[in-house]
């Protein structure tokens, strides 16, 4: 069956140098299970902090209100903790100490069992004429394939 992605952030990897990704599970409320499933969520300004006590935060994070929730409606931006092994947050606030490195939710998405999960990128940000260059490769690349589609 594989996995069912809910949000993908397209513009990470057009602003972004991904070094490292890791899965963390999200700490989620009933409404916003349901919003998931309805694929009602954003990424776009999306990033993680982890906090004094340790603990891994997703900021940022848009999920929509379910519209059939009669009580405990929840917060569409609201901070949600992340589930990550303790080794792993270690790590990480080794490498978020580096100068130019962020923490960001590449894809939301669901597992088989019907657990929400988070792809989170490791992310140096690019240059603009990193992005030039990367815009200039993509499009070189589809010019290729175009060319290659007619000559068959």
């Amino acid at each position: 069956m594989g996995i069912k992605i809910v949000a993908k952030n397209k513009k990470a990897f057009h602003n972004y140098h991904i070094d490292a990704t890791y899965e963390a599970g999200m700490v989620l409320s009933g409404p916003e299970v349901k919003s998931l499933r309805a694929g009602k969520a954003n990424l776009r300004d999306g990033y993680v902090k982890i906090d004094s006590r340790g603990e891994a935060m997703l900021h940022g994070v848009h999920i929509s209100m379910y519209s059939f929730a009669t009580h405990n409606p929840n917060e569409p931006r609201r901070v949600r903790k992340l589930l990550l092994h303790q080794r792993e947050i270690k790590k990480l606030i080794g490498k978020l100490n580096e100068k130019g490195l962020a923490l960001i939710p590449l894809k939301i998405y669901f597992i088989d069992n019907g657990k929400a999960k988070v792809e989170l990128g490791l992310a140096r940000g690019k240059r603009e004429y990193d992005k030039r260059a990367t815009l200039k490769e993509q499009q070189s690349k589809r010019e290729l394939q175009r060319v290659m589609r007619h000559e068959r």
